[in-house]
Order: structure tokens, then sequence, then C-alpha cells
């Protein structure tokens, strides 16, 4: 009884003692699943997490490659179409709808334009869902926000991201049909009214803020009869006589092609050169322009030539003041925007105005584009009907050049207006000028519109308005295009 009793209590015993190792066995069981299952989940949220953030790395990408083709090509269709802001955000819309990640939601990215039209910004954000991740409570990521991000900008002619410094030389026809052919003021519908407005505008794109890497100068040249050279009138045609009657004094004695005498008086205006440099740009202390005596009744253009500047407000306030009269020596004002633009007229500017040499041309940037842009941009609505001998307008020279009786009695050396401005567009060219030309209600003249286009430096740089609106568009387009079209971030 007591071995059967003992062996009982030892297999209660041991039974005991195998329960509590069963049960200790299923408890180390349970929590070994219960942190497998954690460390599961873990490895599974890292794992989604992973298939998330490449999902966000890849949306990321795209959207930024879409924004920046987008600007870009809003940019390239400001230059052109000559800055047509619509155009411009539906063509940037069009490339980044195209271009976008499929993944995006909640898009609300946007083009705007600023700067006076000249820069393509972006606005707004994009997001990318997140199915893993959103497990731990984020539902999804931002690809893009233009709040915070480092985003594309297309910027025209942006300074010190440019690469490229450039001068630039308006030469605006400032005759009396400028203004109707009406006294001064003129009208605010008058030909000269708009062109002013184009050439503020023309102004505003191509003269940017930074100038403190690459400069972008603007010189102006009003010429009418001629080219009124004001302060730079002596440097330009040298020292006069004085007591005398002569060509080279301050007063001259002529006769007109009937053999009347006249005497006209020396102004600030000049004529053209002569001899074997009329058509270069040697300094006037090697070859002097021509002298100028005015006749009474057309009389010395009051709008002096303004060198090359970056100060907008001078710039404009010049072109506030230009005063249309006269008739039509445009040949000397083509040689004036040389002279503003040539390194050998430096010593005749101001420090701040004189122009780079001529090798900065040829030198390319880092973006294998020019150092230095030279270029002229001539405009007229007009026939050239004068030309000078001796200074004074020549017997052979056209109807509406002023009154017959006030020409003198020979011919003009260098032959008609037309012919000295192809010769002289021509040298300009020659010297890596790029010239764009512009015809505003040009008369039915086949001379005039022959010149135009010849003088430019092919026929994309040549145009012709109708109107005051094509004016300020062809100005605008100008603009964009002498501009440099550049991605920035």
């Amino acid at each position: 009884m007591f071995s059967t009793i003992a062996f009982g209590v030892k297999a209660c015993s041991f039974g005991r003692t195998c329960r509590t190792l069963s049960d200790f066995r299923q408890s180390e069981q349970g929590t070994f699943a219960v942190i497998l299952a954690l460390m599961i989940a873990v490895v599974a949220s890292l794992a989604g997490g992973a298939v998330d953030m490449g999902r966000w790395l890849q949306a990321h990408s795209q959207t930024q490659n879409a924004i920046d083709a987008a600007a870009l090509a809003a940019g390239r269709t400001l230059q052109t179409t000559s800055g047509d802001a619509q155009a411009a955000i539906a063509t940037a819309n069009a490339y980044y709808k195209q271009m976008k990640s499929p993944l995006i939601h909640d898009d609300t990215i946007a083009f705007v334009l600023t700067n006076s039209k000249t820069k393509v910004e972006v606005t707004g954000n994009a997001h990318i869902t997140t199915p893993f991740m959103g497990l731990l409570g984020v539902d999804s990521l931002p690809v893009f926000n233009a709040s915070v991000s480092s985003h594309a900008t297309s910027t025209i002619a942006v300074g010190s991201n440019s690469g490229t410094s450039v001068e630039l030389s308006m030469i605006l026809d400032l005759t009396g049909s400028m203004c109707d052919g009406k006294p001064v003021p003129c009208s605010a519908s008058s030909k000269l009214t708009a062109v002013k407005e184009a050439a503020k505008n023309l102004i505003d794109i191509v003269v940017w803020n930074d100038q403190s890497t690459y400069t972008s100068k603007v010189a102006l040249i009003p010429y009418s009869m001629g080219v009124n050279a004001g302060a730079y009138a002596p440097a330009a045609r040298g020292k006069l006589n004085s007591n005398c009657n002569a060509y080279g004094c301050s007063q001259y004695k002529f006769k007109n092609p009937y053999g009347n005498s006249k005497t006209f008086s020396i102004s600030n205006c000049v004529s053209e050169r002569v001899g074997t440099n009329a058509y270069t740009d040697v300094s006037p202390t090697s070859a002097a322009v021509g002298l100028n005596y005015t006749a009474p009744l057309n009389p010395c253009l009051s709008s002096t030539v303004f060198p090359l500047s970056s100060d907008k407000r001078a710039l404009h306030s010049q072109i506030d003041a230009m005063q249309a009269a006269g008739t039509s020596a445009g040949h000397i004002g083509i040689a004036w925007g040389w002279y503003t633009l040539s390194p050998n007229w430096a010593t005749v500017w101001p420090a701040q105005s004189r122009p780079d040499p001529y090798s900065q041309t040829n030198a390319l940037n880092a973006y294998g584009q020019p150092k230095l842009k030279k270029i002229a941009i001539l405009m007229t609505d007009g026939e050239y009907n004068t030309a000078y001998c001796n200074g004074v307008i020549s017997q052979d020279s056209t109807y509406g050049s002023g009154d017959p009786l006030d020409h003198i009695n020979c011919n003009a050396p260098n032959g008609s207006a037309y012919i000295q401005s192809l010769a002289l567009c021509s040298s300009m060219k020659a010297a890596n000028i790029e010239i764009f030309t512009v015809g505003f209600q040009v008369v039915d003249s086949q001379q005039a519109r022959n010149m135009l286009s010849k003088c430019a430096t092919d026929s994309t740089h040549s145009y012709v308005a109708d109107n005051a609106e094509a004016l300020k568009a062809t100005f605008r387009d100008i603009a964009l295009r002498v501009s440099i079209l550049r991605l920035t971030h």
C-alpha cells in the first residue's frame, strides 16, 4: 500500500512537474509568437515604407524633370511669340501634364509669369499616397512644395546668371513724319508715342537689375536731319575756327544750287564722315565726323545721343523727352549707333559708357555662348532723303529733304543716304554686330524696304509693324531674342 501510495505520490508529483513544464513551453511559444508577429509587422512596415519611399523618389524625380521642361518650354514660347503670356502658360501646363508622374495626386502645381513677363516660375504642391506607411498614420508624402523646394525657374536675361553681357544701341527715327507731320507735342496716337512705349518696354527687359557680374547696357541714337551729338560734338568733329565763313568755321557761307549765297551757323548736330574712313569706326581723333550747318527751317534735332547706360530711369527719361522734327538722314543715325558700340570710340564716352572690346564677342562662356553681344536696332518709318556735302544738305538729296533753296551746290561725296546706310550696315556686321531692323508704317518705297531687309543680319532680323500694338510686340520679340534663356533653381 505504501509503495503504491508512494508511487502514486511520485506519479502525482511527476505529473504536476510535467504540467508545469508544459505550461512554460506553451507560454514561451505564445510570447515568441507575439514577438515574431511584432517583428514581422515591423519588417513588413519597413519593407512597405521602402516601397513607398521608392515610389516617392520616382515621383519626385519625374515631377522635377517635368517642371524643368515646362518652365524652359514656356520661356522659349515667350521668346518666339512676342511675349504671349497666355501661350507661354499653356505651353508650360501642357509639358507638365504630359511629363508628370502618374503617381501624383492632390496636385496644385501651376506656372506664373513674373519680372515683366520675363521669368516663368512655379507655384503650388503635389503629393503621392503611401499605402504601406498609411498603416503607421502617414497617408501621403509631398513630392513638391514650391514654398520650400528648390525648384525650376526659367529666366530670360538674368544678369549674373546669364554668362553674357549685352551692349545694345537703339537707332530711332525722329523725323517729322513720326509726329504725323504736326507740330510738337505729338498726339497720343502718333507713331512717336508708340515708339516711346515700345522702346521703354525693351529697356525693361534687356537691362536687368543685377549688373555685378555681367552687364546689359542700352544706348539711344535719335536721328532726323542728322544726329545731335550734344556734349560729345567737340570730341567727334574737332575744333572749330572762329571769325571766318568757310567750312570748319562756326559760320559757313556757301552757294545754293541756284547760285544764291547762304550763310548757316554750326550746330551740335553732325553729318557723315567722308574719305577712306567713311564706313569705318576709327577714332574721331583719326577721322573727324562731318560738321552740320543747319537751315532755319530744318534745325538741329533737340534730342541728343545718349551713350551706353544701365540706368533704366535715365533711359526712360531720355525717351520721354524725345521730340520729332526735320528730314531723314538715317545713315548718320546708323553710324552713331555703331560709334556707341565701338571700343575705338571709348575715349569719347564717359567711363561707365565705354564699350567692351570686340574680342569678347568671339569669346565663349561656360554655356557655349558669346561673352558679349553687340546689337543695333534700327527703326524707321520712311524714306532716307538727306545727305550732305560740306556740312550742308546736298543738291542731289531727294524730295522731302527740306527747301532746295537751303541746299548746297554740290553732290554728296558718299552718295545717297541709302547707299551710305547699306555700306555702314555691311561694315558693322563684319565687326560682329548683330543688326535688327524695324519698319514702322513704312512709306511705299522699294528703296526703303530693300534697305531694311539688307541692313538686317538676316531675314529673321527684319521686322515690319503696321500699328502701335505690332510695334510693341516687335520690340518685345527682339528684346527676348537678345536675352538669354536660362534654367535656374
